[in-house]
């Protein structure tokens, strides 16, 4: 099954295609099919993946599938929340994961509470008027560290603190963060209602 990924970050389209390749999913990003992005407007993960499922659906003719997922910290209300990748903007800074992961450690700078998760919210759609999306949640506890840790990943895994696999996300190989992320466990679940609702049980 072709599906476009509403979404053009290579390395979110590498982790998702992994995640999914047991399906027989085939991802493929919405700038390769000349798909621009979609404004984000919403104050909520599920609402703004919504938004960009059917956005990538109207102009492919495709079946969707889109992330939206971010960083939410205890002590700043939950921010940065849906406004993770632009975060340092609204402070003047570019927006690029060095400026977001700098922002974020000035205004954690004199907190004691950095407890805070990573929220992915998965909507995939058949066509964008499908009444039933399908929407699937992850969430992966950890705490925000006061300096970066590590060199994979992206986003915010260097700042991010498992403490229950005592490393921070850029810490982990690519096999444990498929096994453990908040995008895995929001596509496990994705994966079982796509097997059950789209395919039948078949997959």
């Amino acid at each position: 099954m072709r599906v476009v990924l509403a979404s053009n970050n290579a390395k979110k389209l590498a982790e998702l295609q992994a995640l999914f390749a047991p399906l027989g999913v085939e991802l493929v990003t919405q700038g390769s099919l000349g798909v621009p992005e979609a404004a984000e407007p919403h104050p909520t993960f599920v609402e703004n993946a919504l938004e960009k499922a059917r956005h990538a659906s109207r102009l492919t003719g495709l079946p969707a599938l889109a992330d939206d997922s971010g960083l939410s910290v205890d002590a700043l209300g939950g921010a940065p929340g849906v406004l993770s990748a632009r975060y340092a903007t609204l402070f003047g800074g570019p927006r690029d994961d060095g400026a977001n992961n700098e922002a974020l450690l000035r205004q954690l700078q004199a907190v004691e509470d950095r407890r805070a998760r990573f929220v992915c919210v998965l909507a995939a759609l058949r066509r964008p008027d499908d009444p039933e999306p399908l929407i699937a949640m992850g969430r992966w506890d950890g705490e925000v560290l006061r300096g970066p840790r590590g060199q994979g990943g992206f986003g915010y895994d260097p700042l991010m603190w498992i403490p229950a696999l005592g490393a921070s996300v850029a810490e982990l190989d690519a096999a444990v963060k498929n096994r453990h992320s908040h995008r895995a466990q929001a596509a496990r679940e994705l994966t079982r209602l796509m097997r059950e609702v789209w395919l039948g049980g078949r997959g």
